[in-house]
C-alpha cells in the first residue's frame, strides 16, 4: 500500500475523462465522471435508434450502443485517449461495463461469442492495436465467453471513414470483409463489436458477411453512438 502511495506521487493515476487524480477505489475514470456518462440504455429495447439504423439493410437480432457521443464531451475525450494515446485500459474497462449492462437484457442473454470489427494489418501496425478487439476482450472476460479475432477478416485496406458521406462510407467498405474458418461460428449468436457507430456502414458490411455462416444470429454493440 505504501509503495502505491509513493509511486502515485511521481506517476499519478489520473481520470481519463477529466484528468483529476484517482483515489484507490477508482479505476480509469473517477466516480464523478462515471456518474456523468451519457448512457443510452438502448439494450433494453428491441426497437431503438440503433436497431432502426439497420432496418431493411441487414437482418440483425439486436443492436445497441452503450453511450452517446457528443463533440467536446466526456465520451469523445475517453475515446481519444483510448484510440490515439494508446490507453487500452479504457477499452477493457468499458468492455466490462458494456457486458454488465448486456446481461441485464434478455435481448443479449444467449450470446455465444464476441467478434470485433477487424482492422487491416496496415492500420494495426500504425495504431498498435485494434480498438474494437480491446473492447471485445473486456466484454468476453466479463461474460466468460470467447473473443474470436480470426473468423472475420478485413481483406482490403480502406481509407478512414471520417468525414465521408453515408453512401460513400458504404462504397468504401463494400466487399472488403471475408470469412476464415466460418465453421467455427456455425450455430452461434455472435456479438459484433465496434467503438463508434455513425452511419453503420462498416457494421452492416461485417454483419452481412457473418450472416453467410450457417445457422447464426448476429447482434451488435458499440461503445458509443455519434448521432448524425
Amino acid at each position: 500500500m505504501w509503495l502505491h502511495d509513493f509511486l502515485n506521487l511521481f506517476f499519478p493515476n489520473l481520470c481519463q475523462a477529466c484528468g483529476n487524480p484517482l483515489v484507490k477505489q477508482e479505476n480509469v475514470i473517477c466516480i464523478n465522471c462515471r456518474f456523468k456518462l451519457p448512457a443510452t440504455n438502448f439494450h433494453y429495447f428491441e426497437d431503438n435508434p440503433i436497431s432502426r439504423i439497420f432496418w431493411g439493410r441487414v437482418n440483425l437480432t439486436s443492436a445497441t450502443s452503450f453511450l452517446f457521443f457528443n463533440k467536446g464531451g466526456i465520451v469523445q475525450r475517453l475515446i481519444h485517449n483510448f484510440k490515439y494515446k494508446g490507453n487500452k485500459d479504457i477499452g477493457y474497462y468499458f468492455g466490462e461495463l458494456i457486458a454488465k449492462d448486456l446481461v441485464k437484457s434478455p435481448l443479449f442473454s444467449d450470446i455465444n461469442v464476441v467478434v470485433p470489427v477487424p482492422l487491416h494489418i496496415k492500420k494495426v501496425k500504425t495504431r498498435g492495436f485494434n480498438q474494437s478487439e480491446v473492447i471485445s476482450v473486456g466484454i468476453s472476460r466479463a461474460l466468460n465467453i470467447t473473443t474470436n479475432t480470426t473468423a472475420l477478416i478485413r481483406s482490403e485496406f480502406t481509407e478512414t471513414q471520417t468525414k465521408k458521406a453515408r453512401y460513400t462510407r458504404w462504397e468504401n467498405v463494400r466487399g472488403k470483409f471475408c470469412l476464415n474458418e466460418p465453421n467455427k461460428l456455425e450455430g452461434m449468436h455472435i456479438l459484433l463489436v465496434d467503438d463508434v457507430l455513425t452511419t453503420g456502414a462498416t457494421l452492416e458490411a461485417c454483419a452481412e458477411v457473418l450472416l453467410e455462416i450457417q445457422n447464426v444470429k448476429v447482434s451488435l454493440v458499440t461503445l458509443a453512438y455519434a448521432q448524425a
